[in-house]
């Protein structure tokens, strides 16, 4: 009776009374290792989190500048800056409050183009609901072509543009 009810209990139960213990459980080198790894996880998390804060208040800071000189208008000559550039001002998802900064939006990377208009409103496709932003602006004839997911597009929209990725030319 004993017998059968043992052998159709789990294993788990039996693990304490099966095994021995180690004595000393990891080597010098290790321990040493594992907390290497900890301690490396935990900074890079704690570094990524310091180079976004920093990232911020550049973004602020280039935003209050911005706004000080009243903002771009339609009609204004900009030059839009370097990817290195536009890059400080991203998160790890490539976006700067929102807006994203497309993989096609490169090719436009250091040269002059014209503000056609400031975006104050616009229709998110997905909601279908008329959404407020800020600090947004369109330029003439940038469009998007398509992807390189995607492939070809014949839609033909505008890129959103930050202001903080371009800067006027006087």
């Amino acid at each position: 009776m004993e017998r059968e009810r043992l052998r159709t209990e789990c294993q788990i139960h039996g693990l304490q009374q099966m095994s021995e213990p180690l004595g000393r459980v990891e080597s010098a080198w290790q321990l040493r290792n594992r907390l290497r790894r900890i301690l490396k996880r935990r900074l890079n998390y704690a570094l990524n989190w310091f180079s976004e804060l920093a990232a911020k208040r550049r973004v602020a800071s280039t935003l209050e500048a911005t706004a000080a000189a009243g903002g771009l208008q339609a009609g204004d000559r900009v030059r839009v800056k370097s990817r290195e550039a536009i890059q400080t001002t991203l998160s790890r998802w490539n976006e700067l409050k929102g807006c994203s900064f497309m993989e096609e939006m490169q090719a436009y990377c250091g040269t002059s183009q014209r503000v056609l208009k400031r975006i104050e409103k616009f229709l998110d496709e997905r909601t279908y609901r008329i959404k407020k932003c800020r600090g947004i602006v369109i330029l003439e004839g940038v469009m998007c072509e398509g992807t390189k997911d995607f492939g070809a597009c014949d839609r033909c929209c505008f890129f959103f543009w930050r202001e903080e990725w371009l800067e006027k030319i006087n």
